[in-house]
């Protein structure tokens, strides 16, 4: 590994990162300990104590114990928007002994099903606006629902614009297997030990890939630790900041910067579910926010609002951020309008978070940063993992403290991912890159098939397995298309059965798929062919169709 990168060091950074050797919920304890009365969270202006945040969290633990069966060691599902409860239970399930599944609250029945199989939970913490789309898999393998109503932890006025699905009345969903939030919190359960140690499993999200099925990423408390602290210290946040937290916690970026890492430190963090402009605009001016984690559509967004100069503003230090690039001109706009740089980095869900980070005070526009702590990333040949020097393109491969520890249940995909190099495991990230002179890695393409619609990463074999269950479909190639809003969308080019031919439109493949996927995994775009392009062994040659897209952007907008 080059160490050009170590000029451009942040000052007063040291390079080696001591990792604490506790378990994640031991963060709680700690800042519980340290300032129990004051906010972690405010949720539309309604603040929640560490001490109140702690109290909670034991009571969730003790009912999955006692309710639920829940043991060391056990998968629970967590399905839910940005909320206190999407807090309070991930924290929840850590002091239960348990594994946080996080699962995007996008996802609709088709889907979920493969995360209850796959992970064998038995039990689901779901919001109540989406609890339709989880209930049909009770005694499909789940045997107990938690519901939440965010508009529990509404308890004080605001003038903050809530969307309605936030402040919609608690619903009294019931029946075997589902219990309310309310009554859980109420039955007052207090759990046994916290055994967990920095090696057993603390989160496992998914991520897919080559293959049709999204895949467990098993990290350990220990990684997830050093994700944690990384991000923190990286910035220098302290304990009297005060974080935006807009980013989605169910994403492994919203998860570490925005939700864990305030609570490491103790210091505040204000939650929204969804992003709102104006509400964005309005926090910051109000709790003086002096950084958040941003994705480059909603910094477009911000910009784009014409009464973003009747704001106080003065307060940001800075919007850091990664999954897409950010356009130069919007970097531009960003630094001369509110004077604050857009320092980009690079994760993945295999890492838990950030590898690669921009140093604050010598940003590089469009560009993935330098390796962090203790993280030996290098650019190298794909076919015998040479090293390769700066400008040439090849693979970033990782060796870091935050890196997974595998597949769960797959050991095939786990053994195609790593590779040994100079005695070390590395990770192949399939992201195609080149480094300059000073160290700084730039993305240049994918050696994977991956559509990055504003932000979301979308995989084509995911679609097309989802895809393959409409009766009209016999074949289907999902590539990616350009758009000027979301940088990339979906485009399905599909060949109908041949009973079905004149009688299917594209718009019906679109509303079809709106039932069935994920909202940012439908296609946009639908081309009806003939065949798709093969190989003389018959495998699909989507990368013909990709190369046919890039030069001419044909198809049918839907």
């Amino acid at each position: 590994m080059s160490n050009s990168h170590l000029a451009f060091w942040p000052e007063g950074q040291p390079q080696h990162l001591t990792v604490p050797q506790t378990n994640l919920f031991y963060n709680v304890e700690v800042s519980a300990a340290r300032f129990p009365d004051k906010p972690y969270i405010l949720f539309y202006d309604t603040p929640i104590s560490y001490a109140e945040f702690k109290d909670e969290a034991q009571r969730i633990a003790g009912y999955l114990e006692h309710d639920c069966h829940v043991k060391k060691g056990d998968r629970v599902l967590l399905y839910m928007q940005n909320s206190p409860q999407f807090v309070l239970a991930y924290y929840g399930i850590l002091r239960a002994n348990a594994v946080v599944v996080p699962v995007n609250p996008m996802n609709l029945t088709n889907e979920l099903r493969h995360y209850v199989t796959d992970t064998g939970a038995k039990a689901a913490i779901v919001a109540q606006d989406i609890f339709a789309q989880m209930s049909p898999l009770l005694g499909e393998g789940l045997d107990h629902i938690l519901v939440a109503a965010y508009s529990d932890y509404l308890k004080r006025p605001t003038d903050l614009k809530i969307p309605d699905f936030v402040s919609a009345p608690r619903v009294q969903h019931g029946g075997v297997g589902v219990t309310l939030w309310s009554d859980m919190l109420s039955s007052r359960l207090q759990p046994g030990p916290l055994t967990v140690g920095p090696d057993d499993l603390c989160v496992m999200p998914y991520t897919s890939g080559t293959t049709g099925h999204p895949k467990g990423c098993m990290h350990t408390h220990r990684g997830t630790m050093a994700s944690v602290v990384a991000s923190m210290q990286w910035f220098n946040t302290h304990q009297d900041s005060t974080t935006l937290s807009v980013l989605p916690f169910f994403h492994v970026t919203g998860m570490q910067g925005s939700m864990s890492g305030p609570l490491y430190h103790g210091s505040t963090m204000v939650v929204l579910p969804r992003w709102d402009r104006e509400v964005v605009a309005q926090c910051i001016q109000r709790y003086r926010i002096a950084t958040l984690q941003l994705i480059s559509t909603m910094v477009v967004d911000l910009l784009a609002n014409p009464k973003i100069e009747d704001y106080d503003l003065s307060s940001l230090r800075g919007i850091r951020g990664g999954g897409a690039a950010m356009p130069e001109a919007v970097a531009q706009k960003l630094n001369d309008l509110l004077g604050v740089p857009y320092v980009e980095g690079y994760g993945m869900s295999e890492t838990i978070a950030a590898t690669h980070i921009n140093p604050p005070d010598r940003p590089k526009k469009q560009c993935l940063g330098i390796p962090i702590y203790d993280v030996d990333a290098r650019v190298v040949d794909p076919t015998d993992f040479h090293e390769l020097a700066p400008g040439e393109v090849g693979e970033i491969i990782i060796n870091a403290p935050n890196v997974m520890q595998g597949y769960w249940n797959n050991p095939q995909a786990t053994k195609e991912v790593f590779v040994e190099v100079d005695g070390k495991r590395f990770l192949r990230t399939g992201d195609l890159a080149m480094t300059d002179d000073d160290g700084y890695f730039f993305m240049v393409d994918r050696l994977k098939r991956m559509i990055n619609a504003s932000g979301f990463k979308v995989w084509p074999a995911e679609v097309e397995a989802l895809l393959y269950q409409h009766p009209a479909i016999q074949e289907a190639c999902v590539i990616a298309a350009r758009d000027a809003k979301r940088g990339e969308t979906v485009k399905a080019v599909i060949v109908l059965r041949e009973n079905y031919r004149d009688k299917v439109s594209a718009q019906e493949i679109v509303d079809w798929a709106h039932a069935n996927m994920a909202a940012y995994k439908i296609p946009r775009i639908v081309q009806f062919v003939d065949m798709l392009p093969k190989s003389s062994t018959g495998k699909l040659q989507w990368r013909e169709l990709q190369e046919r897209e890039k030069s001419q952007g044909d198809g049918q907008a839907v």
